[in-house]
């Protein structure tokens, strides 16, 4: 009877442990399920929460083995309550516990921010809101309110000269108030003491640098010509010259395509129309490069005074140091639109 009961018990011992292996194994199932990818994606969690698009997002991005493990994985960790806003990888490699635990944690990958080729204020907060949580609405607003502007050190005609291009890394749902404070941060940095003095030397402040690289830079289609053409304005600035710059003209009317600038175009009264206002616009009529900047803080010293289009439309510039020269290069473009029919 003894032996019975032993065996019994040993039977009973047995089959726990099968269930124990078989519910282990079930278990470990769940939680290593893995992701149908073969590079990494990302997961955004806004500031709604929503817990249904994070399983859209699982579902259809991270292409889950198994969404009901996720689920299962996720309830196990009450993460229905812990919902973090942010950007989280999922690699191919990963498990749906990961990638839980991540979410729950915070765990984000920055995001490199990046922003060239911009021209207005506009331009600038679509861009930005394209690449971090931030809203386009919010960040323009702000940029546009005269308090916090000048909290920056700057107006709401200026502010954009704060956003030096470069890659930046910053977490998706950086708030409004630490991306600001970042930016401002890295423009102290940029500039240093050395840009800072040549700025002193040239008599111009750090803005005012950067209002004269944004007009080099739609002046100019090669960066080559970027000092030179720099050189050409401050002699004018010297001379107590109109800048006449026909940039600052399509700014002014609000259109850069305009491939002929006419003499309706030329009394747009605006500040930013130097043909009219002497020195330079208030604000820059694009978010200069640092190859800008830097080209007019190391301009080319030359004698030139007046700049005209080849006419064989390379996009490079004859140069003259006299109002004679100039019209004869004038007038050459002028017979090449011409011939071109290009009348506006």
């Amino acid at each position: 009877m003894k032996k019975k009961s032993i065996k019994i018990i040993l039977i009973i011992l047995s089959m726990l442990l099968l269930i124990a292996v078989g519910l282990g194994f079930y278990v470990y199932s769940i939680f290593s399920t893995d992701f149908k990818i073969n590079k990494t994606v990302y997961i955004y969690v806004d500031s709604s929460r929503n817990y249904d698009s994070i399983l859209s997002q699982v579902e259809k991005s991270a292409k889950v083995a198994n969404l009901h493990h996720f689920e299962q994985v996720a309830s196990y960790f009450n993460y229905k309550d812990k919902i973090r806003t942010g950007r989280y990888a999922v690699k191919p490699d990963m498990t749906v516990k990961e990638l839980v635990l991540n979410l729950i944690n915070g765990k984000q990958t920055p995001v490199r921010v990046t922003f060239n080729n911009i021209r207005t204020k506009k331009d600038l907060t679509k861009r930005l809101s394209n690449q971090l949580m931030l809203s386009d609405e919010e960040l323009y607003s702000s940029l546009s309110d005269t308090q916090k502007c000048a909290d920056l050190g700057f107006d709401t005609l200026t502010v954009i000269s704060m956003f030096i291009p470069d890659t930046y890394e910053f977490y998706w749902d950086v708030n409004l108030e630490a991306f600001l404070n970042k930016m401002n941060k890295q423009y102290n940095r940029f500039w240093n003491t050395e840009r800072l003095n040549k700025a002193k030397e040239l008599g111009l402040t750090p803005v005012q640098i950067s209002v004269l690289a944004s007009i080099v830079e739609e002046e100019c289609k090669y960066s080559d010509e970027y000092p030179v053409v720099a050189g050409l304005y401050l002699n004018r600035l010297r001379k107590g010259m109109l800048l006449q710059a026909d940039p600052t003209v399509k700014y002014a009317v609000g259109d850069f395509s305009l491939r002929r600038i006419l003499n309706e175009h030329l009394k747009t009264y605006s500040p930013y129309n130097t043909y009219i206002f002497q020195g330079l616009p208030p604000g820059p009529i694009r978010i200069p490069s640092i190859r800008g900047i830097d080209a007019v803080l190391n301009y080319n010293q030359n004698n030139y005074l007046y700049m005209c289009a080849k006419e064989d439309f390379s996009g490079r510039h004859n140069f003259a140091q006299t109002l004679s020269q100039h019209n004869e290069n004038a007038n050459r473009y002028r017979a090449a639109l011409n011939k071109r029919n290009i009348f506006k």
